[in-house]
This record gives structure tokens, sequence and C-alpha cells, in this order.
């Protein structure tokens, strides 16, 4: 039964190791459209088991930053995000200060037209751009939060060198996100 429903979903791993992209099959019609957003025997055979616990959804408006954030030691988290309206630049930087591709990272446009998934592994910073007017987004996670954990880089450390699709003068950051580390000066996974 299982192989019945293999092609719902396409894994697609990107070129850092612990992220993959994950475009579903969206079957539509007059009436509107289906599509499978999670199939655990099949995310757990493709990427690994991950026993997600949470499920956190928030809406921001357009040029909104949020991030780079990521929970430090036993409180690192992976996530599983979308995008449910609007369209959002995401993206994912390799902390694991053992990692060949460490301070690398991946940028997806996800939105709710391509109901594309993003898995982040545990090892990851992870922040999101609202490319749209607004946007609702959502993740699974296999932790909770835990706010003595918590860290943020900046988006803006010219050691990531992360291209953004917008002017800076449109983007906006929470003062928490604005007072985030540089890379170097925080503790790493």
């Amino acid at each position: 039964m299982y192989n019945e429903y293999k092609y719902f979903m396409e894994y697609i791993k990107t070129e850092i190791d612990g992220l993959w992209l994950i475009e579903p099959k969206v079957l539509s019609d007059s009436r509107g459209y289906f599509m499978e957003s999670y199939k655990k025997a099949e995310f757990d055979q493709t990427i690994g088991q991950v026993d997600f616990i949470q499920e956190n959804e928030s809406e921001s408006t357009f040029g909104v930053f949020r991030g780079l954030h990521f929970q430090a030691g036993e409180a690192a988290q992976a996530k599983l995000v979308k995008v449910i309206r609007g369209k959002v630049w995401d993206i994912a930087v390799d902390i694991r200060k053992n990692s060949v591709t460490f301070g690398k990272y991946v940028a997806v446009e996800l939105s709710e037209e391509n109901k594309r998934q993003f898995f982040i592994s545990r090892g990851f910073a992870h922040g999101f751009l609202v490319l749209s007017e607004t946007a609702i987004f959502a993740y699974k996670t296999d932790n909770g939060y835990y706010p003595a954990h918590e860290r943020i880089i900046n988006c803006l450390d010219p050691d990531l060198a992360i291209e953004l699709p917008l002017d800076l003068s449109l983007i906006s950051m929470s003062e928490k996100d604005r007072q985030g580390k540089r890379l170097i000066e925080i503790e790493t996974i």
C-alpha cells in the first residue's frame, strides 16, 4: 500500500547535507485542490526519523525578516516549514562547527502557489523574509521552545553574505533580531 502513494511528494536534497526541499503533487480541478502535505512513513524513509512534537504559525507583513534563530545544545530543533498564505524567502545557515559547509546557506522561495516545504535538520539557524503583502508561515518542530537556549545570528552578518531579494531599506526586523550576533561570536552546534 505504501508504494501506491510514493509519488505524491518529491524530496529534493539541497547542496547542503541536512536540508531538503519537498514539493507536493497538487491535484487541482474546478473545485480547488488536494495534496498530501506530510506523510510520516514516507518522510522517515526518505529523510530519516524525526518526531515532530509541536506546530507553530505566524503572520507577518511585507518586508519583515524573522531570524536567524536557533536553539543551542539539547534544545536544538529540526523544522519542517511552509507558507500557507503569501510568499517568503526562506533561509537556513549551517552552524555545525565540524561541517564542511559551516557558515554556508540555502535560500528557497516558499509560497502558497508553489506549496513547497523546506526541511531544516538540527544544526542550522533559520529565518525568513516576507515578499508578499502578508504571509502566514507554519512549521513543525521536534523540540519545544526554551528561551534560555535561543540564539540569534544577524542576517546582515558580512561573513554570511546572505543575498536578500529586497533592498535593505524595505526590511523590518524586531529589536531582538537586529541585535543578533555575528556567526563568529556565537556558540555553535
